[in-house]
């Protein structure tokens, strides 16, 4: 018997990443001035309004794929996962070395959770195939 994935360990992976997420993007806000190569345009609260845009992804997300629109849903959820990866961007405009552990820990723990995330929605779009 093939098991699917379930709406509590979907919101349970989706959870953890959104926290991850939600660290890196209130330390970047936080410390925006010490994040190097930053663009002196960017401010805490267009951070924040990113960090909301991409929730607002994943929440779309689960909400699909809860009411049934499985496909749909978790295409979204794989999208809130890709966006997850947008830290590495820190690292086009500085190198690792130019950030702080903290700096480096948020990214990571961002990047991680994000890839954890992609890699179970894959398996579900993949089993998924194969039951239709």
């Amino acid at each position: 018997m093939k098991r699917e994935l379930t709406k509590a360990p979907l919101a349970a992976l989706m959870g953890v990443h959104g926290a991850a997420s939600l660290i890196h993007f209130t330390h970047n806000a936080t410390f925006l001035v010490d994040y190097p190569n930053m663009p002196p345009s960017l401010t805490a609260a267009g951070v924040y309004g990113v960090w909301f845009a991409i929730a607002a992804v994943g929440l779309a997300g689960y909400g699909c794929f809860a009411s049934g629109r499985r496909r749909t849903g978790l295409a979204l959820v794989a999208l809130f996962a890709v966006l997850g990866f947008g830290g590495l961007d820190h690292y086009v405009v500085a190198p690792v070395s130019a950030h702080t552990l903290a700096m480096n820990g948020t990214i990571a723990i961002e990047v991680l959770t994000a890839a954890l995330l992609l890699a179970a929605v894959t398996v579900e779009f993949v089993r998924s195939r194969h039951r239709a």
